[in-house]
Protein backbone atom coordinates (compact mmCIF):
# COMPACT_ATOMS: atom_id res chain seq x y z
CA UNK A 1 0.00 0.00 0.00
CA UNK A 2 1.33 3.22 -1.05
CA UNK A 3 1.90 5.45 1.83
CA UNK A 4 1.51 9.12 0.16
CA UNK A 5 -1.72 9.20 0.34
CA UNK A 6 -4.11 12.71 -0.84
CA UNK A 7 -7.13 11.90 0.59
CA UNK A 8 -8.99 9.08 3.03
CA UNK A 9 -12.66 9.09 1.97
CA UNK A 10 -15.33 8.14 4.41
CA UNK A 11 -18.80 7.77 1.92
CA UNK A 12 -21.94 7.18 4.24
CA UNK A 13 -19.75 4.34 6.62
CA UNK A 14 -22.46 3.38 9.17
CA UNK A 15 -22.49 0.65 11.77
CA UNK A 16 -25.55 -1.16 14.12
CA UNK A 17 -24.97 -3.79 16.26
CA UNK A 18 -27.68 -5.42 17.74
CA UNK A 19 -28.72 -5.08 21.84
CA UNK A 20 -29.77 -7.47 23.74
CA UNK A 21 -33.44 -7.26 23.52
CA UNK A 22 -32.41 -8.41 19.83
CA UNK A 23 -33.30 -4.63 18.32
CA UNK A 24 -31.19 -3.28 15.78
CA UNK A 25 -29.05 -0.16 16.87
CA UNK A 26 -26.93 2.27 15.15
CA UNK A 27 -23.93 3.07 16.39
CA UNK A 28 -22.95 5.36 13.51
CA UNK A 29 -25.15 6.59 10.38
CA UNK A 30 -24.03 7.44 7.40
CA UNK A 31 -20.69 9.27 8.53
CA UNK A 32 -19.34 11.56 5.26
CA UNK A 33 -15.79 12.91 5.60
CA UNK A 34 -12.84 13.58 3.32
CA UNK A 35 -9.38 13.30 5.32
CA UNK A 36 -6.33 14.85 3.24
CA UNK A 37 -2.96 14.21 3.68
CA UNK A 38 -1.41 16.59 6.39
CA UNK A 39 -4.69 16.96 8.47
CA UNK A 40 -5.33 16.45 11.59
CA UNK A 41 -9.23 15.66 12.34
CA UNK A 42 -10.69 15.23 15.83
CA UNK A 43 -13.83 13.63 16.07
CA UNK A 44 -15.75 14.81 19.01
CA UNK A 45 -18.42 13.97 21.22
CA UNK A 46 -19.58 13.06 24.66
CA UNK A 47 -19.30 8.82 25.21
CA UNK A 48 -21.37 6.67 23.27
CA UNK A 49 -21.57 9.33 20.46
CA UNK A 50 -20.29 6.79 17.95
CA UNK A 51 -16.72 8.07 17.73
CA UNK A 52 -14.89 5.55 18.71
CA UNK A 53 -16.95 3.27 16.43
CA UNK A 54 -15.98 5.53 13.79
CA UNK A 55 -12.32 5.03 14.28
CA UNK A 56 -12.71 1.19 14.78
CA UNK A 57 -14.38 0.89 11.15
CA UNK A 58 -11.64 2.93 9.73
CA UNK A 59 -9.09 0.69 11.38
CA UNK A 60 -10.83 -2.57 10.86
CA UNK A 61 -11.81 -3.80 13.95
CA UNK A 62 -15.47 -3.30 13.44
CA UNK A 63 -16.98 -4.53 10.37
CA UNK A 64 -19.12 -1.62 8.28
CA UNK A 65 -22.88 -1.48 8.37
CA UNK A 66 -22.99 0.04 5.05
CA UNK A 67 -21.00 2.91 2.69
CA UNK A 68 -17.45 2.37 1.60
CA UNK A 69 -13.98 3.61 2.83
CA UNK A 70 -11.45 4.52 0.38
CA UNK A 71 -7.85 5.66 0.11
CA UNK A 72 -7.71 7.66 -2.96
CA UNK A 73 -8.96 5.10 -5.67
CA UNK A 74 -8.67 2.03 -3.32
CA UNK A 75 -11.37 0.88 -1.17
CA UNK A 76 -10.08 -0.25 1.84
CA UNK A 77 -13.10 -1.42 4.24
CA UNK A 78 -12.74 -4.75 2.23
CA UNK A 79 -9.17 -5.17 4.15
CA UNK A 80 -8.48 -6.82 6.98
CA UNK A 81 -6.76 -4.32 9.48
CA UNK A 82 -3.00 -5.45 9.16
CA UNK A 83 -4.03 -4.52 5.07
CA UNK A 84 -4.56 -1.29 6.01
CA UNK A 85 -1.37 -0.14 7.72
CA UNK A 86 -2.33 2.32 9.62
CA UNK A 87 -1.09 3.33 13.12
CA UNK A 88 -3.16 3.20 16.14
CA UNK A 89 -2.78 4.78 19.67
CA UNK A 90 -4.81 3.32 22.60
CA UNK A 91 -5.98 4.99 25.30
CA UNK A 92 -4.87 2.46 27.65
CA UNK A 93 -1.05 2.23 25.61
CA UNK A 94 -1.30 -1.84 24.94
CA UNK A 95 2.78 -1.81 25.33
CA UNK A 96 3.96 -5.28 25.91
CA UNK A 97 5.42 -5.40 29.66
CA UNK A 98 8.04 -7.93 29.24
CA UNK A 99 9.82 -6.19 25.87
CA UNK A 100 11.78 -3.31 26.02
CA UNK A 101 11.27 0.31 24.89
CA UNK A 102 13.08 -0.41 21.86
CA UNK A 103 11.52 -3.53 20.87
CA UNK A 104 7.96 -2.43 21.71
CA UNK A 105 8.66 -0.27 19.31
CA UNK A 106 9.78 -2.11 16.61
CA UNK A 107 7.28 -4.75 16.67
CA UNK A 108 5.45 -3.88 14.48
CA UNK A 109 8.26 -3.78 11.75
CA UNK A 110 9.67 -7.31 12.74
CA UNK A 111 6.08 -8.45 11.93
CA UNK A 112 5.99 -6.51 8.22
CA UNK A 113 9.18 -8.73 7.68
CA UNK A 114 11.57 -6.08 7.52
CA UNK A 115 15.16 -6.77 8.62
CA UNK A 116 16.22 -6.73 12.54
CA UNK A 117 18.64 -4.15 11.74
CA UNK A 118 16.26 -1.67 9.53
CA UNK A 119 13.63 -2.01 12.43
CA UNK A 120 16.20 -1.46 14.78
CA UNK A 121 17.40 1.73 13.65
CA UNK A 122 13.88 2.68 12.22
CA UNK A 123 12.53 2.17 16.13
CA UNK A 124 15.24 4.58 16.88
CA UNK A 125 14.61 7.27 14.90
CA UNK A 126 11.06 6.86 16.14
CA UNK A 127 11.78 7.04 19.15
CA UNK A 128 14.25 10.47 18.20
CA UNK A 129 10.64 11.58 17.33
CA UNK A 130 8.90 11.14 20.62
CA UNK A 131 11.89 12.39 22.59
CA UNK A 132 12.54 9.07 24.38
CA UNK A 133 16.47 9.08 23.00
CA UNK A 134 18.21 6.95 26.04
CA UNK A 135 15.14 4.73 27.38
CA UNK A 136 15.73 2.12 24.66
CA UNK A 137 16.65 -0.35 26.69
CA UNK A 138 14.03 0.50 29.81
CA UNK A 139 10.42 -1.93 30.19
CA UNK A 140 7.46 0.02 30.34
CA UNK A 141 6.82 -0.81 33.62
CA UNK A 142 10.16 1.53 34.49
CA UNK A 143 8.64 4.63 32.54
CA UNK A 144 5.81 7.31 33.72
CA UNK A 145 2.56 7.71 32.44
CA UNK A 146 3.71 10.36 29.80
CA UNK A 147 6.70 8.42 28.78
CA UNK A 148 4.60 5.26 28.10
CA UNK A 149 2.32 7.33 26.10
CA UNK A 150 5.16 8.33 23.88
CA UNK A 151 6.62 4.79 23.05
CA UNK A 152 2.91 4.02 22.06
CA UNK A 153 3.03 7.26 19.40
CA UNK A 154 6.35 5.63 18.07
CA UNK A 155 5.22 2.17 17.71
CA UNK A 156 2.21 3.59 15.77
CA UNK A 157 4.61 5.93 13.18
CA UNK A 158 7.42 3.17 12.82
CA UNK A 159 5.52 1.64 10.20
CA UNK A 160 5.28 5.01 8.60
CA UNK A 161 1.24 4.79 8.17
CA UNK A 162 -0.62 6.81 6.12
CA UNK A 163 -3.04 7.34 8.64
CA UNK A 164 -2.43 8.05 12.58
CA UNK A 165 -5.81 6.76 14.48
CA UNK A 166 -5.61 7.74 18.00
CA UNK A 167 -8.48 6.68 20.77
CA UNK A 168 -8.64 9.06 23.94
CA UNK A 169 -4.49 9.11 23.85
CA UNK A 170 -4.10 11.45 26.98
CA UNK A 171 -7.56 10.97 28.99
CA UNK A 172 -5.37 8.26 31.61
CA UNK A 173 -2.86 11.61 32.15
CA UNK A 174 -3.13 14.11 34.75
CA UNK A 175 -3.98 18.01 33.41
CA UNK A 176 -0.53 19.45 33.37
CA UNK A 177 0.82 16.30 31.65
CA UNK A 178 -1.98 16.12 28.75
CA UNK A 179 -1.48 19.80 27.90
CA UNK A 180 2.29 18.74 27.42
CA UNK A 181 1.38 16.09 25.35
CA UNK A 182 -1.14 17.84 23.09
CA UNK A 183 1.75 20.22 21.96
CA UNK A 184 3.63 17.14 22.28
CA UNK A 185 1.34 15.08 19.75
CA UNK A 186 0.62 18.55 17.33
CA UNK A 187 4.55 19.12 16.84
CA UNK A 188 4.86 14.52 15.81
CA UNK A 189 1.92 15.31 13.46
CA UNK A 190 3.16 18.48 11.51
CA UNK A 191 7.04 17.10 11.54
CA UNK A 192 5.39 13.62 10.14
CA UNK A 193 3.28 15.37 7.36
CA UNK A 194 0.53 12.66 7.49
CA UNK A 195 -3.23 12.36 8.82
CA UNK A 196 -4.19 12.14 12.44
CA UNK A 197 -7.23 11.63 12.93
CA UNK A 198 -7.97 11.52 17.08
CA UNK A 199 -11.27 10.34 18.95
CA UNK A 200 -11.30 12.73 22.25
CA UNK A 201 -14.73 14.22 24.74
CA UNK A 202 -12.44 17.07 25.56
CA UNK A 203 -13.52 20.15 23.64
CA UNK A 204 -9.74 22.14 24.78
CA UNK A 205 -8.10 19.09 23.56
CA UNK A 206 -10.03 19.35 20.23
CA UNK A 207 -9.73 22.88 20.00
CA UNK A 208 -5.93 23.18 20.83
CA UNK A 209 -4.80 20.46 18.33
CA UNK A 210 -7.32 19.71 15.05
CA UNK A 211 -7.34 21.53 12.10
CA UNK A 212 -11.13 20.57 11.79
CA UNK A 213 -13.52 19.06 14.17
CA UNK A 214 -16.38 16.36 13.70
CA UNK A 215 -18.94 16.90 16.59
CA UNK A 216 -20.79 14.05 16.84
CA UNK A 217 -24.36 13.43 18.84
CA UNK A 218 -26.11 9.25 18.59
CA UNK A 219 -23.90 8.33 15.86
CA UNK A 220 -24.80 11.05 13.84
CA UNK A 221 -22.44 13.92 12.70
CA UNK A 222 -23.60 17.18 13.94
CA UNK A 223 -21.55 19.80 12.93
CA UNK A 224 -17.92 19.66 11.01
CA UNK A 225 -16.09 23.05 10.90
CA UNK A 226 -12.64 24.65 12.01
CA UNK A 227 -12.26 25.22 16.27
CA UNK A 228 -12.75 28.38 15.89
CA UNK A 229 -16.54 27.58 13.58
CA UNK A 230 -17.36 25.27 15.86
CA UNK A 231 -16.43 27.48 18.87
CA UNK A 232 -17.73 30.38 18.16
CA UNK A 233 -20.57 29.38 15.57
CA UNK A 234 -22.37 25.91 16.99
CA UNK A 235 -24.96 24.94 14.48
CA UNK A 236 -27.50 23.50 16.71
CA UNK A 237 -28.07 23.75 20.23
CA UNK A 238 -26.01 20.25 21.03
CA UNK A 239 -23.02 21.38 19.88
CA UNK A 240 -23.66 24.86 21.68
CA UNK A 241 -23.84 23.07 25.01
CA UNK A 242 -20.87 20.58 23.97
CA UNK A 243 -18.59 23.78 22.97
CA UNK A 244 -19.61 25.34 26.57
CA UNK A 245 -22.60 26.56 26.22
CA UNK A 246 -23.95 25.63 29.77
CA UNK A 247 -26.83 28.31 30.11
CA UNK A 248 -29.75 27.38 27.95
CA UNK A 249 -33.02 29.40 28.73
CA UNK A 250 -36.49 29.73 26.49
CA UNK A 251 -37.59 33.14 25.19
CA UNK A 252 -39.88 34.88 22.87
CA UNK A 253 -38.59 36.34 19.55
CA UNK A 254 -39.43 39.74 18.93
CA UNK A 255 -38.46 40.43 15.90
CA UNK A 256 -35.33 41.65 14.09
CA UNK A 257 -33.28 44.55 14.93
CA UNK A 258 -30.16 45.19 12.67
CA UNK A 259 -28.31 42.24 11.84
CA UNK A 260 -29.33 40.10 15.23
CA UNK A 261 -32.89 39.65 16.63
CA UNK A 262 -34.36 40.87 19.71
CA UNK A 263 -35.54 38.21 22.67
CA UNK A 264 -37.81 39.14 25.85
CA UNK A 265 -38.22 36.46 28.65
CA UNK A 266 -40.65 38.10 31.99
CA UNK A 267 -39.46 41.67 31.52
CA UNK A 268 -35.67 41.05 30.45
CA UNK A 269 -35.08 42.11 26.76
CA UNK A 270 -31.97 40.91 25.24
CA UNK A 271 -30.72 41.32 21.70
CA UNK A 272 -28.99 37.80 20.23
CA UNK A 273 -27.41 36.51 17.14
CA UNK A 274 -29.62 34.08 15.07
CA UNK A 275 -28.16 30.74 14.34
CA UNK A 276 -30.98 28.96 12.22
CA UNK A 277 -33.99 29.86 10.85
CA UNK A 278 -37.12 30.28 13.10
CA UNK A 279 -40.17 28.07 12.99
CA UNK A 280 -41.94 29.41 16.00
CA UNK A 281 -41.87 32.22 17.98
CA UNK A 282 -40.40 30.66 21.02
CA UNK A 283 -36.56 30.27 20.73
CA UNK A 284 -33.48 29.36 22.87
CA UNK A 285 -30.81 31.34 23.84
CA UNK A 286 -27.40 30.00 24.89
CA UNK A 287 -25.28 31.85 27.11
CA UNK A 288 -21.46 30.67 28.24
CA UNK A 289 -20.64 31.25 31.49
CA UNK A 290 -17.23 33.08 30.73
CA UNK A 291 -18.61 35.22 28.23
CA UNK A 292 -20.73 37.09 30.87
CA UNK A 293 -19.23 40.53 32.88
CA UNK A 294 -20.43 42.96 35.22
CA UNK A 295 -22.73 45.47 33.42
CA UNK A 296 -21.86 49.06 34.12
CA UNK A 297 -25.37 51.36 34.79
CA UNK A 298 -27.90 51.52 32.23
CA UNK A 299 -25.70 48.70 29.49
CA UNK A 300 -27.59 47.23 27.05
CA UNK A 301 -28.19 43.10 27.22
CA UNK A 302 -27.99 43.56 30.73
CA UNK A 303 -30.35 41.61 33.53
CA UNK A 304 -30.26 41.60 37.52
CA UNK A 305 -29.17 38.31 38.89
CA UNK A 306 -29.41 37.18 42.71
CA UNK A 307 -26.03 35.39 43.61
CA UNK A 308 -27.13 31.81 44.93
CA UNK A 309 -23.96 30.05 45.36
CA UNK A 310 -20.24 31.13 44.83
CA UNK A 311 -17.22 28.07 43.60
CA UNK A 312 -14.01 30.35 44.73
CA UNK A 313 -11.67 29.31 41.46
CA UNK A 314 -8.20 31.54 41.74
CA UNK A 315 -8.14 33.70 38.89
CA UNK A 316 -11.95 33.73 38.48
CA UNK A 317 -15.09 32.31 40.70
CA UNK A 318 -17.94 30.19 39.13
CA UNK A 319 -21.35 31.73 40.13
CA UNK A 320 -24.68 30.06 40.04
CA UNK A 321 -27.68 33.06 39.47
CA UNK A 322 -31.15 33.21 39.83
CA UNK A 323 -32.09 35.61 36.81
CA UNK A 324 -35.90 36.82 35.63
CA UNK A 325 -35.48 33.57 32.98
CA UNK A 326 -33.82 31.17 35.18
CA UNK A 327 -30.48 30.02 36.68
CA UNK A 328 -27.76 30.40 35.27
CA UNK A 329 -23.84 29.63 35.86
CA UNK A 330 -21.79 32.68 35.41
CA UNK A 331 -17.80 32.77 35.30
CA UNK A 332 -16.34 35.93 36.28
CA UNK A 333 -13.31 37.61 37.85
CA UNK A 334 -14.08 40.10 41.20
CA UNK A 335 -15.44 38.96 44.77
CA UNK A 336 -19.16 37.99 45.39
CA UNK A 337 -20.69 36.86 47.93
CA UNK A 338 -24.18 34.04 48.33
CA UNK A 339 -27.25 36.76 48.56
CA UNK A 340 -25.62 39.60 46.27
CA UNK A 341 -27.97 41.45 43.71
CA UNK A 342 -25.42 42.09 40.68
CA UNK A 343 -26.18 43.01 37.34
CA UNK A 344 -24.69 41.44 34.57
CA UNK A 345 -23.84 41.87 30.41
CA UNK A 346 -23.32 39.98 27.49
CA UNK A 347 -22.60 40.82 24.02
CA UNK A 348 -24.75 40.60 21.58
CA UNK A 349 -22.33 38.53 19.55
CA UNK A 350 -22.37 35.41 22.74
CA UNK A 351 -26.15 35.20 23.03
CA UNK A 352 -26.62 32.81 20.19
CA UNK A 353 -30.27 32.46 19.76
CA UNK A 354 -31.66 28.66 18.08
CA UNK A 355 -34.96 27.69 17.68
CA UNK A 356 -36.36 25.41 20.57
CA UNK A 357 -37.46 23.09 18.57
CA UNK A 358 -33.90 22.27 18.26
CA UNK A 359 -33.13 21.68 21.81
Amino acid sequence: MKHHFEQLRLDSVSRSFTNAEGQAVAALQGLDLNIQRGEFIALLGPSGCGKSTALNCIAGLQPLSGGGIWLDDKRIDVLPPEKRGFGMVFQNYALFPHMSVLDNVGFGLKMRGVGKSEAMRRAREALQLVQLVGHERKLPGQLSGGQQQRVAIARAIVIEPPLILMDEPLSNLDTKLRIEMRAEIRRIHSQLERATLYVTHDQDEALSMADRIVVMKEGVVQQVGTPKEVYTRPQNLHVARFMGYRNVAEFALEGTQGDGVAVSANGVRLIGTPMVGFNSKLVSVALRPEDMERAAAGADNAFDALVTTVEYGGHDSLLRVKTAFGDLWVRISGEFEEGERISLHVPPSRTLVYDAEAA
